[in-house]
């Protein structure tokens, strides 16, 4: 039988244990909420423009004068096991950038885009706080669309910050509005006539009636290793097995086709009031130019507002790309096309047999691994050499960049790895390449498929991913996520940035090349 005085013992203790607890948790909770307000997120946050855009973002100023905090969108709802873990998660690693990172350095620009902005807005917390999808006022498109995302959210992992990413932040570059005028160079040329091609030399396609011209550069013809040998740093195996090809001569672009060269396109083609394709292709009307028709009208500014004028045009479908050169052929006299993958790669190689055109080892450039990474970081790497040819994860501050900031390849072509991927006209095949007889002439790839191929890589690509044999495809369906029109367009894509194409002329009859 316990003692009286061993009972008084055990209460003071427990009631000191009490209290104790209680206190703790009013301090922790006391934390918890300062640590949750603006101003403190702020004060590890030092991103010199997030107060004056979120103060001018609808979550902000806004009719109904509701203000959203920052925790509302950049941490889970309260409440739940997985707001608590995001707020040590990101806490953590905040104050770890805080105190290790120079905010001079940092390129804010980049933590703009929707790549990176999808890592830190939780889709739970827009539904959380948007109970109500079609609230009174909401025009027909957006009934259109967020009835699209209700059917299809879960399916396709869809975000609500794919269309609304200036809702928290102001960007006055962002436009989620169809677009209703050409963005026009004034005070331009316009050419009445086009280029007179009579020797295989560089020459400046002028395109009738339009202020475009277009830099093609005389590719010789010739034979070379298509792939990559077995120890060549990051081949996949689908740049096997090697095979010797032979391509003939051909006009390329310099560059990838530009804004100002597909908005010249646009202008004369554009779907509203044109010839719809499956009429034109059904009545045979393709050699009549005022019979192509073009896009429809994008929503937006499709450049992301990056800038447009000499910027590769892109989120155009391989279909657009195609109509363009059809176009492009009409109004000149030459047939233009998208390039064959064979011919890509030789143009690209420019003579070379190494993983890039240029001196370098993909592993001395690559970032790819933690213990790479981490080198890098710590020891640095020169760079100098990639970073003049290439616009890449490392240089790009993840947007398009205009040809001028690079060097041309040995052909004197530019932009051939980075900056946008590049449209072929084949088919792609994982083992294409076991298809192709060692030898081959002009290859043309498999005669049917479901994607596109693609080469050269983008602007948020590591270098690894960037070797002159590397290969990719379109992902049509991925790409066209959050288009909620019905059917889908078949001009742009709405769900892929880094996506363009350059042109390719054959060579005129009777114009000789040796």
């Amino acid at each position: 039988m316990s003692k009286p005085g061993n009972r008084k013992k055990f209460l003071l203790g427990g009631l000191a244990g009490l209290v104790l607890g209680f206190s703790l948790m009013i301090v922790l909770n006391s934390l918890y909420v300062k640590s949750s307000t603006n101003e403190s997120c702020m004060m590890c946050h030092a991103h010199p423009d997030s107060d004056a855009s979120w103060k001018q973002s609808v979550h902000y100023n806004n009719a109904s004068g509701t203000m959203t905090e920052c925790a509302a969108c950049h941490l889970p709802p309260k409440g739940s096991v997985d707001h608590f873990v995001a707020k040590a998660k990101t806490g953590m690693k905040d104050v770890w950038s805080y105190i290790t990172k120079d905010i001079e350095k940092i390129d804010w620009e980049s933590k703009s885009q929707l790549e990176y902005a999808v890592g830190i807005v939780y889709n739970e917390s827009c539904e959380h706080c948007h109970v109500n999808l079609f609230p009174e006022g909401i025009t027909d498109d957006g009934v259109t669309a967020h009835l699209y995302y209700e059917d299809n959210v879960e399916k396709l992992d869809l975000q609500c910050i794919s269309c609304h990413l200036d809702a928290g932040h102001y960007n006055p570059d962002y436009k989620h509005e169809q677009l209703t005028s050409i963005p026009v160079q004034a005070d331009r040329q316009v050419y009445a006539e086009a280029a007179r091609v009579t020797e295989f030399r560089n020459y400046t396609e002028t395109v009738p009636g339009t202020t475009a011209a277009i830099s093609m550069v005389a590719i010789p013809g010739g034979t070379f290793v298509m792939g990559s040998p077995e120890n060549e740093p990051f081949r996949r195996s689908d740049e096997s097995p090697q095979r010797k090809v032979t391509v003939s001569p051909f006009f390329m672009g310099e560059m990838e086709v530009t804004w100002d060269q597909f908005w010249a396109f646009y202008a004369e083609t554009m779907s509203e009031g044109r010839t719809p394709p499956e009429v034109v292709y059904a009545n045979n009307l393709r050699d009549d130019v005022d019979a192509i028709s073009g896009p429809t009208p994008p929503f937006g500014y499709p450049d992301q507002g990056w800038g447009m004028g000499d910027r590769p045009v892109i989120t155009m479908t391989h279909y657009s790309a195609e109509t363009f050169c059809q176009w492009l052929s009409k109004k000149t006299g030459r047939h233009y096309r998208l390039p064959t993958e064979a011919e890509w790669e030789y143009a690209a190689r420019g003579g070379t047999t190494t993983p890039y055109f240029f001196e370098g080892s993909p592993r001395k450039y690559s970032s790819r691994g933690f213990w790479r990474g981490l080198w890098r970081g710590l020891f640095g790497v020169d760079t100098t050499v990639i970073n003049s040819y290439v616009i890449y994860a490392e240089n790009s501050r993840s947007r398009t960049q205009e040809p001028s900031e690079v060097r041309a390849n040995p052909f004197g072509l530019k932009n051939m790895l980075g900056n946008v991927m590049e449209y072929c006209s084949d088919w792609y095949a994982e083992d294409a390449y076991s298809l192709l007889q060692d030898g081959a002439v002009d290859p043309q790839g498999p005669e049917t498929g479901t994607e596109y191929v693609v080469r050269g890589g983008l602007y948020t690509d590591d270098a690894a991913d960037l070797r002159c044999a590397a290969r990719g495809h379109t992902e049509h369906d991925a790409w066209l996520k959050t288009d909620p029109q019905n059917p889908k367009s078949i001009w742009w894509y709405s769900d892929v940035k880094g996506i363009g194409f350059r042109v390719v002329c054959d060579v005129p009859e009777g114009v000789r090349t040796n």
